[in-house]
């Protein structure tokens, strides 16, 4: 996915909302948007792919504020949000015993909506508070874009590329099903900490690497996963796959740039740039199958 103006003052407010978190210096904050400005004055571009400008954005404010992990209280209160939410979802997937197909729809509209654990993003509300309701809500209106049908026959090799703390936990509920359905689950994390998303402290943590085959890292800390950091075993990993399963809007913004699929976007629209590129509207629970002929 290409730059939209919009994304520059998106990435700009986030900037400032992980500088709070890391800072109560003013004069730290105020430098660290100022450098974070000249970075995006540097490489916005209508042509460049809105994650990779957001990783160079984002490496200068860690930089500039000497904190490589300013999420990392946030992350472990998402966890405990998730784990508290986490028995009334598996309540819902499982009731009057569903068959494999329903099962499955169930299992990826939970992790779609797992989405919602994100914090940062300019307009979009993930309070604790509210996420148990928003789910139950979102769990009875469904998916909005529904190929969990078209997926069923793809899950021999599955590539499961992460996306936020928390929501990995929903997640797990997929690999489970997967895996009922003789399917072989890699699991790809980030290299290293960038926002909210999950990285190997979490997997070893929550034991993630014991619900999948085996655990594979971006090779960095971009957003997203930048082909050019991005290790030769992941990326001949992806192109072997049956269904590469992609989480939230940072990987679409990168891997939409390619050419790699089967690969199913699930996700929540929750920016209208990302909704704009997919041709749907802001807000709606997504599982979108693309590159399938």
């Amino acid at each position: 996915m290409k730059m939209n103006p919009r994304c520059t003052y998106c990435m700009l407010s986030r900037v400032h909302f992980q500088s709070k978190l890391s800072t109560d210096d003013e004069d730290l904050i105020c430098k660290t948007i100022h450098e974070c400005l000249a970075v995006m004055n540097k490489y916005y571009d209508p042509e460049a792919v809105s994650a990779s400008v957001a990783t160079k954005i984002h490496r200068k404010c860690y930089e500039i504020l000497e904190d490589d992990d300013p999420y990392a209280v946030t992350k472990k209160l998402i966890s405990q949000a998730a784990l508290k939410v986490l028995p009334a979802a598996k309540e819902k997937i499982y009731e009057n015993s569903p068959d494999d197909r329903e099962l499955f729809k169930r299992a990826v509209l939970a992790s779609v909506i797992a989405n919602y654990f994100d914090f940062g993003i300019m307009g979009f509300d993930a309070s604790e508070d509210k996420f148990e309701e928003a789910f139950l809500k979102l769990f009875e209106h469904g998916l909005d874009v529904d190929d969990t049908p078209k997926m069923m026959g793809l899950l021999k090799d599955v590539i499961y590329i992460a996306d936020n703390c928390g929501e990995i936990l929903f997640d797990m509920i997929v690999f489970d099903v997967i895996k009922k359905l003789g399917g072989n689950i890699t699991l790809v994390v980030r290299g290293g900490p960038i926002l909210t998303d999950v990285t190997m402290e979490e997997v070893e943590e929550f034991e993630i690497g014991k619900k999948v085959d085996r655990v594979m890292t971006t090779g960095s800390n971009a957003v997203g996963i930048l082909i050019e950091e991005a290790p030769a075993e992941l990326l001949d990993a992806m192109k072997d796959a049956t269904l590469i399963i992609s989480k939230g809007m940072a990987n679409y913004e990168t891997l939409s740039e390619h050419n790699f699929g089967p690969i199913a976007y699930m996700l929540l629209t929750k920016c209208e740039c990302v909704a704009d590129d997919l041709g749907l509207e802001k807000g709606l629970s997504v599982a979108k199958l693309m590159n399938f002929p």
